[in-house]
């Protein structure tokens, strides 16, 4: 991954009391969303921002997500999130974003997204893709993990 002193890489955000749980930590899908503001800065920060979305009806989806939670996020946590791309083709991009607490890892989250306009996806526009390439870094040992099964599958 790049590194996360590259503008547009880090998203900070603090949890707010609405976003704690029955447990007394942050909620499930606030990580989502937490993650997905951090999708929306890496956006800006390859040419993507509010801009290019108006002018071309060109955005990001979401097809897929693998979020890992690591550690326990207490109320009123200054949260930040490094973001980078593990790599693309001409219409995909694979993100993985890492929350941090206090320098601590505590969730991770791979996305592969998709560029998308009004006729369904879209390839990138060069200098789209050029910005994606500038922050594209070596994936970490944890990329492209699937969850396990819970079964012992006996051997044949």
């Amino acid at each position: 991954m790049p590194e996360p002193t590259q503008p547009g890489l880090i998203h900070t955000d603090t949890v707010r009391p609405e976003w704690i749980d029955y447990n007394g930590h942050l909620s499930e899908p606030y990580y989502v969303l937490v993650f997905g503001d951090a999708t929306t800065a890496l956006m800006d920060r390859a040419g993507m921002g509010p801009g290019y979305r108006s002018a071309t009806g060109c955005s990001l989806y979401t097809l897929e997500a693998h979020v890992r939670y690591l550690r326990e996020v207490p109320p009123g946590s200054e949260l930040e999130v490094r973001t980078g791309v593990l790599e693309r083709d001409v219409k995909r991009a694979r993100l993985w974003h890492e929350l941090h607490v206090d320098g601590r890892l505590c969730a991770t989250e791979e996305l592969m997204t998709m560029h998308v306009g009004a006729e369904g996806a879209t390839p990138f526009p060069d200098e789209v893709g050029a910005a994606l390439d500038d922050l594209t870094g070596p994936a970490p040992d944890e990329a492209g993990r699937a969850i396990r099964s819970v079964v012992r599958r006996q051997p044949s």
